[in-house]
């Protein structure tokens, strides 16, 4: 949204209609972001069409929350192995994997009572229906056989793993990030496909529990839209770990057989073959469009078939708004969320508010974690910026020198005529926590002078935000550890 015109609280002019002021198809983020910003607006009948996954959608019932908490348990089993001080000896294993995943089921269950069962009970004025929806027209619903019209619609469905068409890789046989995080018993090998968010995040916490995991790329890289210091930076972490990894790999064939993937592949000029007991598919992600009446009444998707709506999120109907993963933009539960209360904003008040992803921070949960907001120095060049780029190599910041973990760097990204920053790039194990400092600075333009001139904690991981920015012009191995 535009960051000059915040919205109102309320619009006070909502019109009642005889059925939905509002109708969300979809059940996540972004469809309960617009519908409690349309009741707040005054809607006296909202309605949500869910369909397929729980109510919640991706993120609370197969994406962030499950892959989180095993993340982190997959961690503590790694840093119960791995101590990074002498004279301390730890040891740890999986003893019950069926139990934990018992508990991510029961952490699942909880935050989708409370976060959106528990709205829902919460709004009079919020019905939610479940089945599948379909438009006849603008302003006319079709769900369980029955027509609800409705003032404006938003479509809000999300996407959902795309499974490449490879001969022989069909998805009952293989894993997806909603079949992996389902699993009773943890495989002994597996075979991850893909090389960007997902993929690494599942290799790394099911290589922690225990699995001798391979990840396979199409790409001459992981993380293939990064620099190569960062793509290096995290591929020389994971190797360390155990993780094979292997890049710039084409696919030829999959078989399936008796608890026995074999992958038939290409890899610069050679054949290989790849061998283990399951195959986790991490490849991208695919629109929930089908079977909608979208291209009938001339909602325009592109070329994969995502809805393609304008910078107000409305689609090239009139009256029909778009918002979450199934625009294809920014993948993330919080940008859904963001773009959900835009478009119920602007279908209920007629006002044109825009999304403004200027600011718009992200990160891959690995360990070290990868994080990022803004340009990099490469886009950022692009864009016709004067840009200049400083890198920090985590050994450098005390705090990760005191907890002897060094691994990653940070990189900030300014504009050298106005000194402002661009972007920043972080690889940290803790990175997430240091990007929102840069966030704040790119959204509000602070400078570089005036985040080194800010007090930064001594033994912070934030410091080293600071430390960065001194980087720029000068050389911070050389200056006393408080001289800054």
């Amino acid at each position: 949204m535009d960051n000059k015109s915040p919205m109102p609280k309320c619009c006070g002019n909502v019109a009642a209609s005889p059925a939905a002021d509002l109708f969300i198809i979809g059940g996540g983020s972004a469809a309960f972001a617009a519908a409690t910003r349309a009741v707040e607006l005054g809607a006296h009948r909202v309605v949500i069409a869910n369909d397929r996954l729980p109510i919640g959608g991706t993120c609370v019932n197969v994406g962030c929350v499950p892959s989180k908490t095993l993340i982190r348990a997959a961690e503590a089993v790694h840093r119960s192995r791995h101590s990074a001080f002498a004279g301390i000896e730890t040891a740890g294993r999986v003893t019950n994997f069926a139990a934990l995943m018992a508990e991510k089921r029961q952490l699942v269950a909880g935050l989708r009572q409370a976060k959106y069962e528990d709205v829902v009970g919460r709004l009079p004025a919020l019905e939610v229906m479940t089945g599948r929806a379909q438009l006849l027209d603008r302003h006319t619903v079709l769900i369980n056989g029955k027509p609800v019209k409705a003032g404006a619609v938003v479509i809000a469905t999300g996407a959902a793993p795309a499974i490449p068409k490879i001969p022989g890789l069909l998805e009952p046989y293989c894993l997806t990030n909603e079949s992996a995080f389902e699993l009773n018993s943890l495989p002994e090998s597996l075979i991850v496909l893909g090389g960007r968010y997902i993929a690494l995040e599942c290799a790394q916490m099911f290589a922690r529990l225990g699995s001798r995991v391979t990840v396979l790329q199409r790409s001459e890289r992981i993380l293939p839209t990064e620099s190569d210091q960062i793509s290096g930076a995290l591929t020389e972490c994971l190797a360390a770990e155990g993780i094979t990894l292997h890049t710039a790999i084409a696919l030829q064939s999959v078989v399936h057989s008796q608890n026995v993937v074999h992958i038939k592949a290409q890899s610069r000029g050679r054949s290989r073959d790849f061998i283990a007991n399951q195959l986790l598919v991490a490849t991208g992600r695919k629109p929930n469009t089908a079977n909608m009446g979208l291209e009938a009444l001339g909602v325009r998707l592109d070329s994969r078939g995502f809805v393609e709506a304008d910078e107000t999120l409305q689609t090239s109907v009139p009256g029909v708004w778009a918002a979450g993963d199934v625009l294809g933009r920014n993948m993330f539960v919080y940008a859904a969320a963001y773009e959900g209360a835009i478009a119920a904003e602007n279908a209920l008040t007629g006002k044109s508010w825009r999304a403004d992803y200027t600011a718009l921070p992200w990160v891959i949960f690995t360990d070290p974690q990868v994080a990022g907001v803004g340009m990099d120095e490469r886009q950022a060049l692009a864009e016709g910026y004067q840009a200049q780029a400083a890198t920090l190599p985590l050994r450098a910041v005390p705090r990760a020198i005191a907890a002897h973990d060094t691994r990653g760097l940070i990189t900030l990204i300014r504009d050298k005529t106005t000194d402002q920053l661009l972007g920043a790039r972080i690889v940290a194990a803790e990175g997430s926590e240091l990007l929102m400092e840069a966030a704040l600075a790119i959204k509000f333009g602070i400078t570089i002078q005036q985040i080194r001139e800010s007090f930064h904690p001594y033994l912070t991981l934030g410091e080293g935000i600071k430390l960065a920015a001194i980087a720029f012009d000068k050389n911070v191995s050389q200056l006393s550890c408080c001289a800054t």
